[in-house]
This record gives structure tokens, C-alpha cells and sequence, in this order.
């Protein structure tokens, strides 16, 4: 048999000759988002593997702690009731099909019931719309508030997933610092002196990430009444949610969603463990129906029938959870193998492991 004809150029075999007056006859190029993309685009996962590509451990191994994904490590995993719910749905053949856009009716409720708890008012289904994780969930809140002009204010330190897609759709990032003196609290006359008439939002991540920050229920207050006086809503990253060391409280920010308009970002990745089984949520916290009334709660609906739904079948999983409303963080600690855990921790302080911090 002949061998098969190789075309110079073609399929990644590099042309020398190729001039760029040759591509003028292809009418397709990447958009200038995409051209220009630059450090601030990459995201976590580009500076990780930035990061990784060009480290010597000399020997030594390689601890990550920049990407938060505890199902890398052996002694955390989720509980056998999930892992059974999910072998569940999938034997029963009932879940193979499309899911309605914004989620199953019972998830969703699921979710809504669990945000409500302490909370002075109760979310109900239609307040919740389940996204592939909470990346996804920060995808589309950051589109439906992507107009022409507008502006976000971001923490610093923050998550760069943020400045990375508003970038790329055309929305100015403007930063407000953390304090550290003051157990990294927002700087809050800050807001006053960056926002302006095309600021649309402010991001807040708590508990904080990159910082560990759990911020009290006086700073929310104050940060509530803020955001009113400035006309903005608040997207409140809550991915780690109740993961809290010592006695300060999560305080979620939907409880202050009478005073400003809240959406809550949130997902199971964290918490329960599996983050590839890609489910979060973004919920409408605004019992005075301002994001109904601006349209904002009709933009969500609106994209989420064009964007990719979680799979049908991790769905399933949330009904399930209702337990950990009661068990609170027990799920963590039972999906845990102490022996393991304690070794891994000393493993992580031993001299032969390379640490690689978040990249913030």
C-alpha cells in the first residue's frame, strides 16, 4: 500500500515558507478578546500550570495548594450514601435525558431549602438555577451584567477566574483591597472613591479565597449598606461556604438581600468533595424583587437556555444531600480517613515535599 501523501503545513507540520499575506484569502481569524489575551486572562488553572511547568523541587514533592480540589488527596471523599445516590440514578435509567435549563425542580428546591437556613427569609425553586460548578455560575452572572461601559468592583487578593472573564467580555475590572491590620476586611471607603455610574456590581468572596477571611456579621452590615448607597447588587462567591476554623460563624450575604440585592454563587465542589461531578447554583436573594424588576432574574433564565446544563445525573445527587442541612460539616469529617489525614498533614510540613501556595 502506498503511503499516505504528508502535506507540508498541514496538521501542525510546520511550513517555513507560510507569510501572513497567504492567510488573506480565509475570511476567519479569533476574536480580539481572545487575540489580545494576557496574564490577566489566564485564570487559575494558566498560572498553575504556568507555575508548575518552571518549578525545580530539586527532589522534592510537589504539595499543590493552589487549586482547590480536595478529591486529589486520598484521605478526602465524599460520602458512600452520594456515591450510591449517583450509581443509583444512573442503574435506574430515568436521568439520561436533557434536564429543564435552569435544573431539576427537586434539586433546585434542594438548594433553596439549604440556603434559607438561618436565613430572615425563605428561598423558594424558582430563586435557584443549577450551572456546571460555580465556574459556570460566575460565567453567567458576569454576561447578563456585561453592557456596554460597565464596570465590577473585584477584592484584592482575589480569585483571578473574575478578572479573566470580565476581560474577555469587555468589562473594566476595578479592584478594592483587603486589609490584612484588619483581619483582611473589605476597605470600604474605598468602594466609595472607585465606584461610579457604570459600576453594576461588586464581587465578595466568603469565606475568602485566597485569604481564609470569614467576615462578620457588623462588616456584611456595613458592606450592605455600602453597596445600596452606591446603587450596586452583590454577586457573593460563597463556593466555600461553612468551611470555617474557630468560632467566627459563616454569615451568608443573602441574609442581608433586604437591605441590597444579593446573587449568591455557590456549588457542592468544596463541601462535598467532588468537584468534577460539576454542580453549582446561582441564587436570587432580593425578597423586594429589585433583580425582577430590573430584569436581571429574566437575563439568567434567558442564558441559561444557551449554555450547557450540569448533567442529569449528578443532579440527582442534591436531594440526597438534604441530610448535610442537619449534619452540617459532619459529611467532611465522615468522608475522611483519620490515619490518612494525619499523615498527609505531616507529610505536608516534611522537608521533602515542595509547597505550591494559591496563585492570587
Amino acid at each position: 500500500m502506498a503511503e499516505p501523501m504528508q502535506l507540508n503545513g498541514c496538521n501542525g507540520i510546520k511550513n517555513e515558507n507560510l507569510q501572513a499575506e497567504d492567510l488573506s484569502k480565509w475570511n476567519f481569524r479569533p476574536s480580539e478578546a481572545v487575540k489580545g489575551c494576557s496574564h490577566d486572562m489566564v485564570g487559575i488553572r494558566g498560572v498553575l500550570d504556568y507555575v508548575m511547568s518552571h518549578l525545580n523541587p530539586i527532589g522534592k514533592s510537589k504539595i499543590p495548594l493552589g487549586h482547590g480540589d480536595p478529591s486529589g488527596f486520598d484521605c478526602f471523599r465524599t460520602s458512600i450514601v452520594a456515591e450510591d445516590a449517583l450509581v443509583e440514578a444512573i442503574r435506574s435509567g430515568k436521568y439520561n435525558g436533557y434536564p429543564p435549563a435552569v435544573g431539576l425542580p427537586q434539586s433546585r428546591r434542594v438548594v433553596a431549602d439549604y440556603l434559607s437556613h438561618g436565613m430572615p427569609f425563605k428561598l423558594s425553586e424558582d430563586d435557584v438555577f443549577l450551572t456546571c460548578g460555580c465556574s459556570q455560575a460566575i460565567d453567567v452572572v458576569l454576561s447578563v451584567l456585561a453592557r456596554e461601559g460597565a464596570n465590577i468592583l473585584l477584592p484584592r487578593p482575589g480569585f483571578p477566574a473574575y478578572e479573566a472573564l470580565m476581560a474577555y467580555k469587555g468589562i473594566e475590572a476595578r479592584h478594592y483591597d483587603l486589609v490584612p491590620e484588619r483581619g483582611w476586611e473589605i476597605n470600604l471607603d474605598q468602594l466609595h472613591a472607585i465606584a461610579d455610574s457604570n459600576t453594576v456590581a461588586m464581587v465578595i468572596i466568603n469565606p475568602s479565597n485566597p485569604c481564609g477571611t470569614i467576615f462578620t456579621h457588623d462588616h456584611l452590615t456595613k458592606v450592605a449598606e455600602t453597596a445600596k448607597r452606591l446603587g450596586l447588587l452583590i454577586i457573593s462567591d460563597e463556593v466555600y461556604a461553612h468551611i470555617v476554623f474557630g468560632e467566627k460563624p459563616f454569615i451568608p450575604m443573602g441574609f442581608f438581600a433586604s437591605t441590597v440585592p444579593v446573587l449568591t454563587l455557590g456549588s457542592i465542589s468544596k463541601k462535598w468533595m467532588v468537584p468534577g461531578w460539576r454542580i453549582g447554583w446561582i441564587a436570587t436573594c432580593d425578597p423586594d424583587g429589585i433583580l425582577r424588576k430590573s430584569q436581571i432574574t429574566e437575563g439568567i433564565k434567558k442564558l441559561m437556555n444557551i449554555v450547557v446544563d450540569p448533567a442529569t445525573i449528578a443532579q440527582v445527587f442534591l436531594p440526597v444531600s438534604v441530610w448535610f442541612l442537619v449534619l452540617g460539616l459532619t459529611g467532611l469529617i465522615t468522608g475522611c480517613n483519620s490515619t490518612n489525614h494525619r499523615e498527609n498533614a505531616e507529610r505536608l510540613f516534611s522537608a521533602d515535599a515542595a509547597i505550591i501556595g494559591p496563585c492570587s
